[in-house]
Protein backbone atom coordinates (compact mmCIF):
# COMPACT_ATOMS: atom_id res chain seq x y z
CA UNK A 1 0.00 0.00 0.00
CA UNK A 2 2.93 2.40 0.68
CA UNK A 3 4.33 1.60 -2.50
CA UNK A 4 1.02 2.97 -4.15
CA UNK A 5 0.90 5.88 -1.86
CA UNK A 6 4.70 6.79 -3.13
CA UNK A 7 3.21 6.39 -7.07
CA UNK A 8 -0.01 8.54 -6.28
CA UNK A 9 2.08 11.34 -4.31
CA UNK A 10 4.63 11.37 -7.33
CA UNK A 11 2.07 11.32 -9.76
CA UNK A 12 0.44 14.39 -8.16
CA UNK A 13 3.17 16.52 -8.03
CA UNK A 14 3.88 16.35 -11.73
CA UNK A 15 0.23 16.98 -11.97
CA UNK A 16 0.47 20.05 -9.86
CA UNK A 17 3.71 21.31 -12.02
CA UNK A 18 2.82 20.31 -15.27
CA UNK A 19 -0.84 21.44 -16.12
CA UNK A 20 -1.14 19.82 -19.68
CA UNK A 21 0.66 18.01 -22.47
CA UNK A 22 0.53 18.12 -25.90
CA UNK A 23 -0.45 14.38 -28.01
CA UNK A 24 0.98 14.38 -31.61
CA UNK A 25 -1.05 12.09 -33.88
CA UNK A 26 -0.13 11.34 -37.68
CA UNK A 27 -2.91 11.42 -39.88
CA UNK A 28 -2.72 10.10 -43.60
CA UNK A 29 -3.91 12.43 -46.26
CA UNK A 30 -3.58 11.20 -49.42
CA UNK A 31 -2.05 7.28 -50.23
CA UNK A 32 -1.61 6.88 -54.03
CA UNK A 33 1.25 4.04 -54.37
CA UNK A 34 4.29 4.79 -53.83
CA UNK A 35 3.47 8.92 -52.78
CA UNK A 36 2.18 9.05 -49.40
CA UNK A 37 0.83 12.37 -47.69
CA UNK A 38 0.64 12.58 -44.07
CA UNK A 39 -0.22 15.15 -41.39
CA UNK A 40 0.90 15.89 -37.64
CA UNK A 41 -1.40 17.07 -35.25
CA UNK A 42 -1.42 18.63 -32.02
CA UNK A 43 -4.05 17.63 -29.53
CA UNK A 44 -3.43 20.05 -25.83
CA UNK A 45 -4.57 17.91 -23.01
CA UNK A 46 -5.05 20.27 -19.91
CA UNK A 47 -6.13 19.37 -16.36
CA UNK A 48 -6.79 21.34 -12.82
CA UNK A 49 -3.66 21.28 -11.00
CA UNK A 50 -6.35 20.71 -7.91
CA UNK A 51 -6.66 17.05 -9.53
CA UNK A 52 -2.57 17.37 -8.96
CA UNK A 53 -3.43 18.50 -5.06
CA UNK A 54 -6.20 15.60 -4.63
CA UNK A 55 -3.62 13.28 -5.96
CA UNK A 56 -0.95 14.32 -3.05
CA UNK A 57 -3.67 14.16 -0.47
CA UNK A 58 -4.89 10.35 -1.62
CA UNK A 59 -1.72 9.53 -1.74
CA UNK A 60 -0.93 10.76 2.01
CA UNK A 61 -3.07 8.92 3.36
CA UNK A 62 -2.56 5.89 1.93
CA UNK A 63 0.85 6.28 3.08
CA UNK A 64 -0.77 7.24 6.49
CA UNK A 65 -2.94 3.78 6.60
CA UNK A 66 -0.15 1.63 6.27
CA UNK A 67 2.18 3.48 8.83
CA UNK A 68 -0.64 2.69 11.19
CA UNK A 69 -1.08 -1.19 10.80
Amino acid sequence: MRNIGLVVVILGILMTLFTGINLVTKEKVLDMGSVEISKEEETPVYWSPIAGLVLIGVGSLLIGINRKK
